[in-house]
């Protein structure tokens, strides 16, 4: 059984995988849509399905003075989405400056901005789980 990490933009959702151990985190996929988060729904049923996923942790973006502002609301209803579609746990994970994160290393890789765009999106969900499978082992 594995963990799915999602970083859910306004077109782009990012997806991250865990191995079977749960240690590491690999990036999978970016998912374009419409700006209808209905529509990815199906495609990460497969992902879910194909993967054996058992948990899915999704970036819940807080404001810096721990606030949830519009984009975190969006979020947390996307979460409910997942969890009545997939019926499947959903953990949200704070997820500030990931994507900042996710930037500087395409940067520091010297990465051109045209394949950062492509890379971002997944990097940032993989940087989500790895925070997440982190946290968890150090609790044991």
């Amino acid at each position: 059984m594995r963990y799915l990490g999602l970083d859910l933009g306004t077109r782009t959702l990012g997806v991250s995988i865990s191995d079977e151990s749960k240690t590491l985190a690999n990036t999978l996929t970016t998912l374009r849509f419409d700006g209808n988060y209905d529509n990815l729904l199906e495609p990460l049923k497969k992902i879910v399905n194909d993967e054996n996923v058992e948990k899915i942790i999704l970036g819940l973006p807080i404001n810096m003075n721990y606030t949830i502002g519009d984009r975190g609301k969006v979020t947390l209803e996307f979460k409910e989405k997942l969890e009545k579609y997939l019926n499947i746990e959903v953990i949200m994970q704070d997820e500030r400056l990931s994507t900042v994160e996710a930037t500087n290393y395409l940067l520091q890789a010297d990465m051109s901005r045209k394949k950062r765009k492509k890379h971002v999106d997944s990097l940032a969900a993989n940087i989500i789980l790895q925070t997440y499978l982190d946290k968890m082992k150090g609790m044991k």
